[in-house]
């Protein structure tokens, strides 16, 4: 998984189609699955190599083959070559940080797009980048991370339920893309329940825990908007495309993606404004939470301010106070404080400043 965008400097005066990756490899070995499918036929094969995978392509049906390893550029060689692709899209495939995008080369079209998932324990958001390459009769699907948001596509296929079967490689294409977008919702419903927590706990009893998270999910939110905002122009691209490759009945369906991805945009939208409300409930939480402290305490004092200019007064050690020498002196004192006080008090309510 790759979180943030990685320098290139490195990468500065190579020339073009150079197979230089940014991010550190991982440790874990790529995997490589493959399956092939017609209307009638359905084989799959898991934890295979590059060279059984690339046997299972034919001119007839649809061959999808989904590599778990862009680090390994031996692999994408490989698989450059059998396809023909070209060097810079070599290069995009293993270098992290791409923007969404799509790109036309005429016989294949290549759509680079960000796979997103929410770190339960962290509440960060995680984003693994996720490469399509679509011809007329292949699919290939390269990225990083362990796990993807396809069994269900894989599941359709098994099942040889609906459409996916029956149509070509860019319905299947199509597929994989939706099945992107909508993970997009699971991970904006998880975020809505810990904004709602964060709601709660700021309306009864804000704490600087509180304004940490509201700006660790600001943070997270701007993940989610550059990753998500450019897909918007990938899908209308896939529209609009006059590639061979895509069919016209697979451009209706992509209308849904669209128009998912412009939901999903408004709720970024939305989730920054309860964001920046949240801010500012919390602002004015701790200012009256301030201005109620400030209140009693400049109370008290003015209650003690009559109290203690008496006892100044008497705790002068002047030889000729008559007050010093009355009998009754010390007793009157404490009911002229007393009543001092609780008339002040009774003030106090009465203009409802307590």
């Amino acid at each position: 998984m790759h979180r943030h965008y990685k320098r290139v400097a490195h990468k500065a005066g190579l020339s073009p189609g150079t197979l230089v990756r940014v991010a550190e490899a991982p440790v874990r070995a790529v995997r490589v699955d493959a399956i092939s499918y017609d209307e009638l036929q359905f084989v799959e094969s898991t934890k295979i190599t590059v060279a059984d995978a690339l046997k299972q392509v034919s001119q007839t049906g649809v061959t999808w083959i989904n590599v778990n390893g862009s680090h390994d550029s031996s692999i994408v060689e490989a698989l450059g070559k059998q396809f023909n692709l070209h060097p810079l899209v070599l290069e995009d495939i293993v270098t992290t940080g791409q923007r969404p995008k799509l790109e036309d080369y005429s016989d294949y079209l290549f759509v680079t797009i960000k796979m997103l998932s929410l770190d339960m324990q962290t509440t960060e958001v995680l984003s693994d980048e996720l490469s399509i390459l679509f011809g007329p009769h292949y699919v290939l699907t390269i990225h990083e991370s362990e796990h993807d948001v396809f069994e269900p596509v894989r599941e359709r296929l098994r099942k040889g339920s609906g459409r996916l079967r029956k149509a070509g490689s860019d319905y299947l294409a199509y597929a994989l893309i939706d099945a992107v977008v909508d993970n997009y919702f699971v991970v904006f419903e998880h975020l809505g329940e810990h904004f709602e927590e964060m709601q709660n706990s700021i309306v009864q009893s804000p704490t600087p825990e509180t304004l940490r998270l509201i700006q660790h999910f600001k943070n997270e939110l701007l993940i989610l908007r550059k990753a998500i905002w450019p897909v918007r122009e990938l899908v209308s691209g896939l529209q609009r495309s006059e590639s061979p490759v895509m069919s016209r009945t697979t451009e209706v369906y992509l209308r849904d993606v669209h128009d998912h991805t412009i939901q999903i945009i408004d709720t970024i939208e939305t989730f920054r404004d309860m964001l920046s409300g949240m801010l500012d409930i919390y602002l004015s939480s701790a200012s009256n939470r301030l201005n109620a402290v400030m209140k009693v305490l400049t109370i008290i004092a003015t209650i003690f301010i009559p109290l203690t200019f008496l006892a100044g007064v008497y705790g002068m050690n002047f030889r000729y106070m008559p007050e010093l020498e009355w009998r009754w002196g010390y007793p009157l004192l404490w009911i002229v404080m007393t009543v001092s006080a609780v008339a002040m008090l009774a003030w106090f309510r009465r203009k409802k400043w307590l």
